[in-house]
């Protein structure tokens, strides 16, 4: 029987939990698999020490379960970090960022001992880049960096109605065929204006876990 989207999106949120350990403090990434994750987190509100972030709505939905929050600058480690993904390849690679939390969701990601990424079966594919890339940039530096993306092959747009928690602009970059995601990450990183890209290849994911019609799967 054919799964519906949301369906998939919690059982896949349902298998993540069989990572967590009492005592644990949660990395917790944003999106619609991240809120299954979340909704299901009521049984774990007592034997969670807390969570950390990556997002304000994400702090909310947490936070209306009684979980604690905590800063990330005042904990030594993270254990764990949970997070969805627009598009993921077979090395784990990862394009994040639809939900616009793209630098934070790397912070904790790059503070976290393990990261497990949880999908289901459309958000796979063999080359990244299907999904528009987004690139977190300054404002003042938006067309800058619109035009050297250009140059590069790609059709950036400015997602006009958003501005990330941080402050700044989000730039969706259609047309890429990403065949060296690590490499594009290091030098979209290295633009003066550029506040991250989201491609998580530097530090992929350690687990990915995908719900289809046929179960869940773990890579």
């Amino acid at each position: 029987m054919a799964l519906g989207a949301l369906e998939k999106k919690q059982r896949v949120a349902a298998a993540a939990l069989e990572f967590l350990r009492d005592g644990m403090i949660l990395g917790v990434g944003t999106g619609s698999t991240v809120n299954a994750l979340i909704d299901q987190l009521g049984p774990w509100r007592g034997r969670l020490r807390g969570a950390v972030s990556s997002s304000e709505a994400s702090s909310e939905r947490l936070r209306a379960l009684g979980i604690p929050l905590f800063d990330l600058n005042d904990l030594p480690s993270l254990d764990l970090y949970i997070d969805g993904a627009d598009e993921a390849n077979p090395a784990r690679e990862l394009i994040k960022g639809g939900g616009a939390a793209l630098t934070r969701e790397k912070i904790v990601a790059a503070a976290a001992s393990q990261f497990i990424c949880i999908v289901d079966d459309s958000k796979l594919v063999d080359v990244l880049g299907r999904f528009p890339l987004p690139v977190e940039v300054i404002p003042m530096a938006r067309a800058l960096i619109a035009r050297r993306l250009h140059a590069l092959g790609g059709w950036p747009a400015w997602r006009e109605d958003v501005v990330t928690d941080n402050g700044n602009h989000i730039l969706d970059v259609h047309e890429l065929r990403i065949t060296d995601p690590k490499g594009l990450e290091a030098t979209l990183n290295q633009w003066p204006g550029v506040v991250t890209v989201g491609l998580f290849a530097a530090r992929p994911a350690d687990v990915l876990l995908v719900a289809s019609d046929a179960g869940i799967q773990q890579r």
